[in-house]
Parts: structure tokens; sequence; C-alpha cells
């Protein structure tokens, strides 16, 4: 009877009898993620792991995560190890402002198993992920409407004001750290690497909520910006039909990755790993010379790191530091990135059509956002919209691209703020 009981008690089932309710509500919210990812087909490709990474930290007794081995900020390598928990070490933790929950989830000589995800995980936590993808990015990425026309490069700096906007918001708010708030500030890039990136480094303890967000409102770029494009322009400024852009040749093509990647390297040395990621996936594709190189880059290495990431990262949205008001903050600054870097790109155009003799239709201002190429596509359908004539996608693109060095670049400068 004795042993019946046990195998009882071990079950996850009646640990969430006797235990945390909120793991229940974090199931549903993962089970409503699956749905738009499968069903909707919003970002599927990262908010299916996601949402099955979270689905399985929130099972009781799977002990696949343990928040523990990270609290702080660090990776606590001694616990790691195996090492007993100490009266010191929970001590220190609680020094660093690791939340009473968390703390409460160990005892002092207990050690910790480590769980398939914890060791997934260091590869977000170390900053593997994201730059290895950034290869991958790179690799399918082609600079060519960039460097036929370089103005694109002040629209997609633009598009970056949804940055330092939330930033700022964050602040105001009072609920946040200035790391915490540089870390939710970067979802206005639309870029989720970038973002990832950015929150294990400055705020690990948010990488749940704020990775959610991230892809969830990348997903609904073609929602979020034709309002605000519509509102920041006039029917005659959407119907501006640009010149076809020049041909770019492929010295031009290789010069470019190399000249950028030591440029941004030397203007913001912590914007380096991104940067220099992205570019050697782009040579890889330029050059012409590592064909095998460049398509593994872009299929297989990036499909086996997309797995690792969203899985680990969907398992930081643990019940204890999900379910808060940060969290509903998160979401809600979210929106307002987007919205503000869309502006922001759309009346730089603007802006600068009072001093070019040659216009620019000002919806590719709206693609300085990040998110290749579903941004630029937005602004080929509004294009048209207004006028069936018009071909927006390439010249959309050069912003689209421009906003990917951006995004990089101020996450760079915002860990060197507050890193």
């Amino acid at each position: 009877m004795e042993a019946i009981m046990n195998f009882i008690q071990a079950t996850g089932f009646y640990q969430i009898a006797t235990g945390d309710w909120k793991v229940l509500i974090m199931l549903l919210i993962s089970f409503v993620l699956l749905y738009l990812a499968i069903v909707k087909k919003f970002e599927p490709l990262l908010l299916l792991p996601i949402a099955f990474g979270m689905l399985i930290t929130n099972l009781p007794g799977a002990e696949m995560y343990h928040e523990m081995l990270f609290a702080g900020g660090h990776v606590n390598w001694e616990i790691f190890g195996g090492q007993p928990i100490t009266a010191e070490f929970l001590a220190h933790l609680k020094e660093l402002g690791v939340s009473d929950a968390v703390l409460g989830t160990v005892q002092v000589g207990q050690t910790i198993s480590v769980g398939l995800i914890d060791v997934l995980y260091l590869g977000v936590k170390l900053g593997i992920y994201p730059c290895l993808i950034f290869i991958g990015v790179g690799a399918s990425t082609d600079f060519g409407p960039l460097i036929a026309n370089p103005k694109t490069l002040l629209l997609g700096a633009a598009a970056q004001v949804g940055i330092f906007m939330t930033f700022v918001g964050c602040k105001l708010s009072t609920l946040f750290t200035n790391a915490q708030a540089a870390s939710i500030g970067i979802i206005g890039g639309a870029d989720g690497p970038t973002a990832i990136f950015v929150t294990s480094k400055l705020a690990p303890e948010l990488l749940g909520p704020i990775a959610v967000a991230a892809y969830s409102y990348m997903a609904l770029v073609p929602v979020i910006q034709p309002p605000i494009m519509r509102l920041l322009t006039t029917a005659e400024e959407r119907k501006i039909v640009m010149r076809p852009l020049r041909e770019v040749s492929k010295r031009e093509k290789i010069i470019f990755p190399i000249m950028v990647t030591v440029f941004v390297a030397l203007l913001v040395p912590s914007a380096g790993p991104l940067i220099a990621c992205l570019m050697l996936g782009n040579l890889f594709k330029e050059s012409g010379v590592v064909d095998r190189l460049n398509k593994t880059a872009q299929n297989e290495l990036m499909n086996i790191v997309t797995i690792f990431l969203g899985i680990s990262v969907g398992a930081t949205a643990t019940a204890t530091t999900f379910l808060s008001l940060q969290t509903i903050t998160i979401m809600f600054m979210g929106v307002v990135a987007f919205g503000f870097g869309t502006a922001g790109g759309v009346l730089l155009a603007k802006l600068m059509n009072l001093f070019l003799k040659e216009k620019i239709n000002p919806l590719i201002g709206s693609a300085g956002v990040s998110a290749v190429p579903m941004a630029a596509r937005v602004s080929q359908v509004e294009g048209q919209k207004a006028n069936p004539a018009n071909f927006l996608l390439m010249h959309a693109m050069g912003p689209n691209v421009a906003g990917v060095i951006g995004s990089a670049i101020a996450a760079g400068v915002l860990m060197a703020l507050f890193g």
C-alpha cells in the first residue's frame, strides 16, 4: 500500500491537486500558443517549439528545467555540477533580488539533477543560439536593395525609434530596472534572436514573456502595421511609383558584409557577435565559393538551432515568473514598440521627400522594422491597394534588411549602457 501511495504522490496529477494552481493557467496559455502556431500559422517555426517548451516546463514532476540553476542572471556552475545548495548561496541569491517563489523551490543541502532543458538553455544563456541563427539569416538575405539605394539605411535606423520609446515608457512605469526596460524595448526591433540575445544578457528573468511577446507580435505585423501606415500617409503618397533599382555588382555584395562588420564592431563592440555572424552568413552566400556552407547555414544549421532555441526559451516561461503584472506590461509595451517603429520609418520617409527630387513612397519606411521579409511584403500589399501598378517589394527590402543591422546596433548600444 505504501508503494502505491508513493507512486500516486509522484504523479503530476497529485502535484497539481496539492500544489500551485497557476501551472494550469500556464498549460492553458501553451495550448493557445500551439493553436496560433498550428491553426493560424503565426510564426510557427518558432512559436510552436516555444509553446511546447512552455508546456513541458509547467508539467509538475517533469524536472526538465530548473530556474535555480540560472537564478541571479548567471549560470550557477556549482550546483549545475551537483554540489549541494548552501545557506550562503541562497542568501547571495536573495541579495541579487531573486524572488522568494524561486528560492522556495529548493532547500539547503538539496542537490539538483540537471534536466534536458537545463543543458539546452546554456546555448541561450551563453549567447550561442541567436548568433548561429544570425548566420542563417545572413545566408538567406540579399543586401542588394540596400546597396542600390543607400538612403533606405536611414529608414531602417528611424524604425529603431520604437526600441528607445518603449525603453522610456518602461522606465516611466517604474516596474522595471534599466536593464529590464532595455530588454523590453528591443522587442521594437521586430527581431526575435536579437531580443533573446539582449534579454539573456541583461534580464534573463524576463526571457519567457519577452520571447513570447516578440514572436507573437512579429507574426501580427500584417495586422499591426497597415492601420498605422494608412493613418500617417495620404492616398497620393501611397500611390507614388518608385524607379526600378540599379543592378548591384558581385564585387559590391562581397565588400559590403566585410565593411559593415569592421565598421559596426569598431563603433559598437558589444554588437560585434550578432553583426559578425549575420555578415559571415551573407558572405557565404555572396562569395559563391562555399556553396555547401551556404546551404547548411540556410537549412540544417538554421533548423536545428531554431528547435533548440524555441524549446529552451519557452521552458523559461514558468508560472512563478510569467504570471505577473510585469508580463502584462511587457505584452502591452510590445504593441507600443511595433507601433512606434512603424511610425518612425514612415515619418522619416515623408520628411526625406521634402528634400528629394525623386520621391520615396513612405510605405517602404514601415519595413524598417526587421521582420524580414514580412514587413516588406506588407509595404508591397498596401502599395498595390493604392496603385495596382505599384511594385514596392524590392524597394522595401532595403529598409527591411537595414532594420536587421539597425536592431543589432541598437542592441549593442543598450548592452554597452546597461550590461
